[in-house]
């Protein structure tokens, strides 16, 4: 029998044992299967009494990162023979950690969902963004709880693709509804412009809403300035990358972002800044190994680099 993992992650007071009560309630999540949780955080909110007896789940606090071990999870396992364990872990103490300890050979991990506080979540971001990196990064999911309509989605959902594109993106708002926070209207160009103006300090948001909507772009003709990359993955006759270097998360992690682009002709240089009209087509990118945008090469010409080199997503 293999017990399911569910790891909950999030900083203090971002709603983690809300959503574990709220799941405890919720019939089609808990149909009677035991249930260990590991409190890795203790906040204000505490679990529902009721609910713990209801569905037979055993609450162990876990004070210390480093009592999460290889040993201590085969001794809950022995005493308590979960069938469901859920880790209400601490956001300052590392997934990847907890990934590398050694579990019973029957646990699987079943789903990793990060949670964010709408109202703290841009300090947070500003002070100890390699910490949200770490748990978004691994994420199935993420929800941003306590939105209200000033709640800035937009910029939200630019930080969480930059660092997790394939995430499931949910707002949970103070009304009672939920939603994925995307809108047209947050866009800063013209999506029904004969040539759509991508300035130089809108790459990211281009970039990232490109990979996530490509039906938007399908057929339309875009005005970009970018770097030229000729990468292995790419490597064809008048095939190469238009793009731009990103910091996704800190200083030290900055990499090169972009899409396929393909010329009948003449392409540039490698890493020659550019200015590009492209024709974009949705399909397949093997640079991203997902469904995407493709970029036709109309014309370009030599351009000058950006004030800012950089593409930021914040």
């Amino acid at each position: 029998m293999e017990t399911v993992i569910y790891l909950i992650a999030g900083f203090l007071e971002s709603g983690k044992t809300t959503f574990i009560n709220e799941i405890m309630g919720d019939p089609n999540f808990f149909q009677g299967e035991k249930t260990v949780i590991l409190c890795c955080e203790e906040g204000f909110t505490e679990y529902n009494e009721d609910r713990l007896r209801e569905t037979q789940t055993t609450v162990i606090p876990v004070e210390n990162e480093a009592d999460l071990t290889g040993s201590f999870l085969k001794d809950l396992n022995a005493k308590y023979r979960p069938e469901r364990v859920i880790i209400e872990f601490n956001g300052t103490w590392s997934i990847q950690k907890l990934f590398e300890v050694k579990k019973p050979k029957n646990w699987v991990l079943g789903q990793v969902v990060a949670i964010a506080n709408s109202e703290t979540f841009k300090s947070y971001v500003n002070n100890m963004r390699t910490m949200i990196a770490d748990s978004f990064r691994q994420a199935d999911t993420v929800i941003f709880n306590r939105c209200t309509p000033e709640t800035d989605k937009a910029s939200f959902r630019r930080i969480a693709r930059s660092i997790n594109p394939r995430a499931e993106l949910m707002f949970d708002n103070v009304d009672g509804t939920v939603d994925d926070g995307r809108s047209e209207g947050d866009l800063p160009y013209d999506l029904n412009a004969d040539v759509i103006q991508i300035a130089d300090e809108d790459f990211g948001i281009w970039y990232l809403d490109a990979i996530e909507t490509p039906d938007r772009y399908d057929g339309k003709l875009v005005r970009v300035k970018g770097m030229a990359f000729h990468p292995r993955a790419a490597r064809k006759d008048g095939v190469f990358v238009l793009g731009r270097f990103a910091m996704t998360c800190c200083a030290e992690d900055i990499s090169a972002i972009g899409f396929v682009c393909k010329a009948d002709g003449e392409i540039p240089a490698e890493k020659q800044w550019i200015d590009v009209i492209a024709r974009v087509k949705k399909g397949y990118s093997p640079l991203h190994k997902r469904e995407a945008v493709l970029l036709h090469l109309k014309k370009f010409k030599a351009a000058k680099k950006p004030e800012e080199e950089l593409v930021y997503f914040n």
